[in-house]
């Protein structure tokens, strides 16, 4: 029993010693300019060119390249939770007892040795300023109680005795962000996902990663639109997002950037988007004989008969990047050209040349009317448990501060001494911080005394 005492007392004096609070903070800070200089989860190929194999492999065995999802980082975090926690708690007791007195102690020869004390002479005996003085003082401060003496009385008064408490304030809101800190790294995540028009997902796939996220619904994107200014830059993009579960719609939004969309503690920002090849294409075919046109629509794969009996067409695809006998001619639809008699013929038809199928030999022309463009959004896809935790620690941080450095500890002493058929006043004030402020205090009060 001694042994576990014994041993209970040495990791208290660890825990609650400074020199560990100091370590553990270079520590965190040393290793958080490792995790910038280090770009974090990254293609192992990108580090093995940048380090070299060997520093890859070193780096790899102490988690440099996901540094603050790594168990030692983690382990720092809460060794230094742990520290805050037992040194709050060793020396909160102390602050507590001097806080909740039920009768503080006052010494007056101490306010009497006081540099911040003022003295005045009032007309009248000191009996006939007690009750007017009582009355003053007390209005100000919180608590106040009046001692007589041999030759008056003493007002004894304070305000604010629990401003002592401020700093723990301050230590409770570092604990609650350490804590949102650990929750959000452990059980958050951080994904993104591209969604065709149309189209639905159920998954993420986490950023910086190859790993994927399932997610317990399904996110369908109804529709996308983008407006662009005179350059041609985007404006504005906006995805009309609907939530399913088990296959029915649940929560219908049109979000843009900064608008995000939230559903059971994650949220869908509006990230990127990027064109879809064309499913469907208005083509005119124009029969060279007759000059008649005859427009069609097709989709990627159809096959149509050609006007006049004149074979048959097939739209075989959509290339971004074609090239004709070495140059390129950008975006083009592939298709492919069956004569009632004679060979199948593959021709281009791109979009920056309506008329490049002129110069084909055949008795029917192709070219591109318009097509139906489409688009995907990018979507950016989060959760943070301990985000909830984290805003209590920002709320305290901002109620501690203030406490600690705005609200004072102020204590005060009236004394009246009877002086022949006078009363000499004695007013001293202290505080624990903030003297400047104090002597603005005693100068409000003698006013109100003199009064």
């Amino acid at each position: 029993m001694r042994y576990l005492q014994s041993y209970f007392n040495e990791l208290w004096k660890f825990f609650v010693s400074v020199k560990l609070s100091i370590s553990l903070l270079l520590s965190l800070a040393a290793t958080s300019i490792i995790g910038t200089v280090i770009p974090q989860n990254k293609n192992p190929a990108e580090y093995v060119k940048a380090f070299g194999d060997f520093f890859y492999r070193l780096f790899d065995v102490f988690d440099f390249f996901d540094m603050y999802q790594s168990w030692w980082f983690q382990m720092l975090i809460i060794l230094l939770l742990i520290n805050i926690i037992v040194c709050s708690i060793d020396r909160l007791s102390k602050t507590w007892k001097i806080t909740f007195v039920k009768n503080p102690k006052f010494n007056v020869s101490r306010f009497r040795t006081l540099s911040n004390k003022e003295e005045f002479i009032k007309d009248g005996a000191p009996e006939q300023l007690k009750s007017i003085y009582e009355t003053i003082v007390s209005k100000g401060f919180g608590y106040s109680r009046t001692e007589d003496t041999e030759k008056g009385f003493c007002i004894f008064a304070e305000k604010w005795r629990w401003t002592r408490l401020g700093v723990y304030v301050v230590h409770l809101s570092i604990i609650l962000l350490l804590i949102g800190a650990v929750i959000g790294s452990n059980f958050g995540f951080d994904g993104f996902v591209n969604i065709p028009e149309g189209k639905g997902v159920k998954s993420v796939r986490i950023s910086n990663s190859a790993e994927t996220h399932p997610l317990d619904f399904e996110i369908r994107c109804d529709d996308f639109n983008v407006t662009f200014y005179e350059s041609g830059a985007p404006k504005e993009f906006r995805s009309s997002l609907t939530i399913l579960e088990n296959s029915k719609p649940v929560l219908q939004k049109n979000i843009i950037v900064n608008d995000p969309l939230r559903y059971k503690g994650i949220n869908i920002f509006q990230s990127s988007y990027g064109p879809l090849p064309p499913e469907e294409v208005t083509l005119k075919f124009t029969i060279k004989e007759s000059g008649i046109s005859y427009v069609k629509k097709l989709l990627i794969g159809q096959q149509i008969s050609i006007p006049e009996g004149l074979g048959t067409f097939v739209l075989k695809g959509f290339t971004k990047s074609a090239a004709f006998r070495g140059h390129a001619i950008g975006e083009s639809f592939i298709g492919v050209i069956e004569p009632a008699n004679g060979k199948s013929n593959e021709i281009m038809l791109p979009l920056r040349f309506p008329s490049f199928d002129d110069m084909r030999k055949g008795d029917v022309l192709v070219s591109v009317e318009g097509y139906k463009e489409k688009y995907y959004t990018g979507l950016q896809v989060t959760k943070d448990p301990g985000v909830w935790v984290v805003y209590a620690g920002f709320i305290f941080m901002i109620i501690g501060c203030f406490i600690t450095f705005f609200i004072s500890h102020q204590r005060i002493c009236v004394e009246a001494v009877k002086s022949g058929n006078k009363t000499k006043v004695m007013i001293a004030g202290t505080s624990n911080k903030n003297k400047l402020g104090m002597e603005s205090v005693i100068a409000r009060i003698i006013k109100r005394l003199n009064r």
